[in-house]
């Protein structure tokens, strides 16, 4: 056992690089799968415990201010009820800051969805005007326990008492007003109901919807949310952040795996005389595989303990997203085990590779076999001796030869390489896809820049000519948006009316053709996903007591509502109604335009009666994911890394036998040379050319399938420039060839008993 110990040391301090490079590997790709499993718990707990602590109700219901919702408590499977509480939109002001809201009148927190106080305290009979935001709305409205709140359009003021957090759906600029929960009697005209339902059987949310809609009627709903969809909307982007951390934690593992198995497969060709030198002393072919298993089961449980124990201690500190879910993770109940597995399965696989390569080590006969005649390998192919016939530099010709004479080695060779490359591929065009959300927003499904919502007063009515007449928009498109009930009642989308037919809405479309005749309409993916339609199929929704049927003759990419949004243009809607006016406006702003600027002087110049805010963009939340991508292209890169020098040296090891005829027939050390660099730079030119080739649609695919997963639809993936692509391969290629040239030199330069001695 010492001996072996000994060899295995001896060995390390000989390969200091190899080893340092493959600690340096499985730390981060131990640390990738760490935060990629921090995320995946900070996505679904908050709002798990929140929704538990809560007791929040699995269906919310908002209802007109005259439904019998009482009759909904009597159904089968209603464990609970919470409310009905009376209901009123409204806009809020705060430091310059609006807000789209519903106001909700309670007195007291109740059993069913009770809000949970984060700061503050709850309403008080003596402070009839206070009111307790939902946490996200004060945020946005930059708002804290003692502030006032204005109700732009009139004189009143609320006084904030209170933030809590809710597991219902959360403020979203343009998409979902925040909850503000007041005292009845600062609800003097409400609107409408909500109700919530805390069902025995969550499975059964969708059949407990319908039956809810079948004992109000259809014409009483205004809009239903159920606990899946709040889930959904609760996850976010804290999911696909995960998700993308844990494809390309698991793809960095099994290419430095594959990595580590060429490094021994080309260490136990380059020393197989000092293998059989250990089995004539005595080692057995156990010991000899236990040898490179120590060996790199060191370096890999070194990188993988310093990786767990950077993030248990610093984690947290990390700026932004992975901090906070970091910390939130030290606290979840299967932390530990998540700290403990992850590390010790990113080893154990290490391990398995490290076995199978050194399996061959095992089998070397202790009496040294002599080794083949020629490293090239045979006679050269047609190609070469006709390109040595154009006068093509010898050395360039055999490099050639040299790179892909042995074809099953040269393959295996091309696809360890090609791997991080692909995937550094796959994450440029992640970076290309979310760079393009927020320079070319148009393309992505976000035509306009501002909406802004107008109230029924004088101002509203002559809104479009205020709005067109700034400078810096291009067009104001009136429009209007309201819950529609899909068949069968299960559910809630969004119906938006945007553009007439003199001036369509621009909708980004991803397959089929825009809405132009009537009852024509675009969908997002959500939406078809949720009504299990396609292009081309005729859709009956309820829009209170009126049908409404379309033709869906376009998917377009829907960035809000999780795609569940079916368009057309609001001629199409006053067909059914109308009296039906424009309650919103999208502008789409002229280049350089600064929507912050803009929106302050449309609020300006409406005094009161526009509320504007930005479109929000699905990049914002993913900024996160930038250095993310940073960090795993270097881990990529480092793995890449390691395959190269193993490809160089097994090059330059297999070359020396060749050094004493290539001498003969008069070569210089420079030509000699050129032939190593030539051999590693048509190596990596291959897998180059492999890993673009297979990186570019992989990345597409995956890009997209997000995309449909999402409710968003395919078509959103962007790949890198062919620019950058040229210069990411030209870039990889001419640095293997400077690797190689040192190496190469050096070996050119032996003497010729050297070289002797090694064939």
């Amino acid at each position: 056992m010492r001996a072996t110990l000994r060899w295995a040391h001896s060995d390390l301090r000989t390969h200091r690089g190899e080893a340092l490079f493959l600690v340096l590997a499985t730390a981060g790709i131990t640390a990738s799968l760490l935060l990629a499993t921090a995320l995946f718990g900070y996505a679904t707990n908050p709002w798990q415990r929140v929704f538990t602590q809560a007791r929040g109700a699995h269906v919310w219901i908002h209802t007109g201010p005259s439904a019998r919702v009482d009759k909904v408590a009597e159904l089968d499977g209603v464990e609970s009820v919470a409310g009905p509480y009376p209901t009123a939109s409204t806009t809020l002001a705060s430091r310059g800051a609006r807000a789209s809201a519903e106001l909700r009148g309670m007195s007291e927190r109740p059993a069913v969805g009770r809000p949970l106080l984060t700061s503050g305290h709850w309403l008080d009979p003596a402070s009839p005007d206070g009111v307790v935001l939902e946490s996200r709305l004060a945020h946005a409205l930059l708002a804290a326990p003692g502030d006032t709140l204005t109700l732009p359009g009139t004189t009143r003021r609320l006084t904030v008492l209170g933030v809590a957090d809710s597991a219902e759906p959360r403020y979203r600029p343009g998409e979902q007003p925040g909850l503000v929960w007041a005292l009845p009697s600062a609800v003097p005209d409400p609107g409408g109901r909500v109700i919530g339902l805390r069902l025995t059987d969550p499975a059964d949310t969708a059949y407990a919807v319908q039956r809810a809609v079948t004992v109000l009627g259809a014409g009483a709903i205004g809009e239903i949310s159920t606990w899946q969809q709040a889930r959904a909307e609760a996850q976010g982007d804290n999911r696909l952040l995960g998700q993308v951390l844990g494809l390309f934690g698991l793809g960095a593992l099994a290419a430095a795996g594959l990595a580590v198995h060429g490094a021994i497969g080309t260490r136990i060709r380059g020393h197989l005389r000092d293998i059989s030198v250990l089995k004539a002393i005595g080692f057995t072919p156990g010991q000899v595989v236990r040898v490179f298993l120590l060996q790199h089961i060191a370096c890999a449980l070194l990188g993988a303990v310093t990786a767990a124990a950077l993030i248990q201690a610093l984690g947290r500190r990390i700026p932004g997203r992975l901090g906070d879910a970091v910390g939130v993770w030290h606290g979840l109940p299967g932390h530990t085990v998540a700290l403990f597995a992850v590390p010790v399965g990113a080893v154990l696989l290490i391990a398995a590779t490290t076995g199978l390569a050194a399996w061959r080590a095992g089998r070397v006969p202790p009496v040294p076999v002599p080794r083949p005649a020629a490293a090239g390998g045979g006679r050269l192919s047609a190609g070469s001796r006709r390109a040595l016939g154009l006068r093509v530099p010898p050395a360039l010709v055999l490099g050639w030869h040299n790179a892909f004479t042995r074809r099953p080695r040269s393959l295996a060779t091309v696809a360890r390489l090609a791997l991080p490359l692909l995937l550094i591929v796959v994450a440029m065009s992640a970076w290309t896809t979310i760079e393009r959300f927020q320079s070319r927003p148009e393309q992505m499904g976000l035509p306009t820049a501002l909406t802004v919502h107008a109230d029924a007063g004088p101002t509203g009515r002559r809104a479009r000519a205020l709005l067109e007449r700034d400078p810096q928009v291009a067009a104001a498109y009136p429009g209007v948006e309201v819950a529609a009930l899909v068949p069968g009642q299960t559910a809630t989308i969004a119906l938006r009316g945007l553009g007439t037919r003199q001036d369509p809405y621009p909708y980004t479309l991803a397959q089929g053709r825009p809405a132009r005749g009537g009852d024509e309409a675009v969908a997002g993916q959500g939406l078809l996903d949720l009504l299990d339609v396609r292009v081309g199929d005729w859709v009956r929704m309820t829009v209170g007591e009126q049908p409404q049927i379309l033709h869906i003759v376009g998917r377009s990419i829907e960035p809000e509502n999780a795609g569940r949004v079916i368009s057309t243009s609001l001629d199409t809607l006053r067909e059914n109604d109308p009296g039906l006016g424009p309650t919103l406006y999208e502008l789409r702003l002229r280049p350089g335009a600064d929507p912050r600027a803009v929106a302050g002087r449309l609020t300006s110049a409406g005094h009161g009666h526009l509320d504007v805010h930005a479109v929000a963009n699905p990049a914002d939340g993913l900024s996160p994911l930038r250095g993310v991508v940073v960090g795993l292209i270097a881990v990529l890169a480092l793995i890449g890394l390691i395959e190269l020098l193993t490809a160089i040296g097994g090059t330059v090891r297999e070359g020396e036998r060749d050094l004493l005829a290539l001498k003969a027939i008069g070569l210089s050390p420079r030509q000699i040379t050129t032939i190593t660099v030539t051999a590693t730079a048509c190596t990596a030119l291959a897998a180059v050319l492999v890993g673009t080739a297979l990186g570019a649609p992989l990345a597409h695919w995956l890009i997209d399938a997000q995309g449909r997963s999402s409710g968003v639809g395919a078509g959103v993936a962007r790949g890198p420039s062919p620019a950058l692509l040229l210069l990411f391969g030209g870039g990889a290629v001419l640095g293997a060839a400077a690797l190689a040239a040192v190496p190469a030199a050096r070996a050119a330069r032996r003497r010729l008993a050297d070289t002797l001695s090694a064939v």
